[in-house]
């Protein structure tokens, strides 16, 4: 079994993540700004502290790692925030830019330093979350999210041409629509709104109503990217089985070869 770290590791979907592979037996290495509750199910969980969207901590860590633990060879990077729902014109700018920072750039951070291990081994998966937001027509309201989140594809998409033919893969996932943390704050939000935040309030008593995606189904699609019989699946947008919103087509491969790019 291998060396697994998820970022984003203290609650949510990324909680879930940490203890599918954990269940699964690989060691499991959660990072997060705060603790990860410890119970029955996150006993054999290593749990360190810190921000992702800090490249010192992220250096630091990769060290840190290394040293304790040894080499990475899972990475999932489920960090992240809903940041602003609001105008361009009228949100808070550290508050947009924070949202680009943990959604986009973290997974950099974090994909480039623990790559190199991967290469070398010549086995690796790192697995970004995504969002169907990424894919949906632009809209009002949600310009920080969802223009982190097209970056965090292209990215990915950088990354697996990068790699590709290494025995490290790089993919995003979209978890599902999950009663969860970021819901809650959406919810919020989209309250303190009024009529002006009413798609978003759809949405929130959409969630509530059906229940929302189970957040174990994001666990089971991480542990099917990590076997062997993903080792061809590369560059790609996956969803978990059965999500209550059906699939959005992401991108197509590519049709010509370009050798100045």
């Amino acid at each position: 079994m291998e060396l697994a770290l998820v970022t984003g590791a203290s609650k949510g979907i990324g909680r879930e993540i940490a203890i599918a592979l954990a269940d699964a037996g690989h060691k499991v290495i959660a990072v997060s700004r705060t603790p990860i509750a410890k119970d029955e199910n996150t006993g054999n969980i290593e749990s360190i502290c810190g921000d992702v969207s800090d490249i010192g901590f992220v250096d630091s860590l990769q060290k840190q790692v290394a040293k304790d633990y040894g080499n990475v060879q899972i990475l999932v990077n489920a960090a992240g925030i809903f940041g602003p729902i609001d105008l361009i014109k009228d949100t808070d700018p550290k508050h947009w830019v924070e949202t680009i920072m943990i959604d986009a750039l973290a997974p950099y951070f974090t994909s480039r330093v623990f790559l190199p291990a991967m290469l070398d081994a010549k086995w690796g998966r790192i697995i970004n979350l995504s969002s169907a937001a990424s894919l949906h027509p632009p809209a009002k309201l949600n310009s920080a999210y969802a223009t982190a989140k097209v970056a965090l594809n292209q990215f990915t998409r950088h990354l697996a041409a990068e790699i590709s033919g290494s025995g490290v893969t790089a993919n995003v996932i979209h978890p599902g629509d999950v009663r969860s943390d970021m819901w809650a704050d959406i919810s919020a939000k989209a309250e303190k709104l009024g009529e002006a935040g009413a798609d978003y309030k759809s949405w929130v008593d959409w969630v509530e109503k059906t229940g929302g995606d189970d957040p174990k189904k994001a666990g089971q699609l991480i542990l099917k990217l990590v076997s062997n019989e993903s080792a061809g699946i590369n560059g790609r947008f996956c969803w978990i089985d059965n999500p209550l919103q059906a699939p959005i087509p992401s991108w197509d491969d590519p049709t010509d070869e370009r050798p100045w790019i």
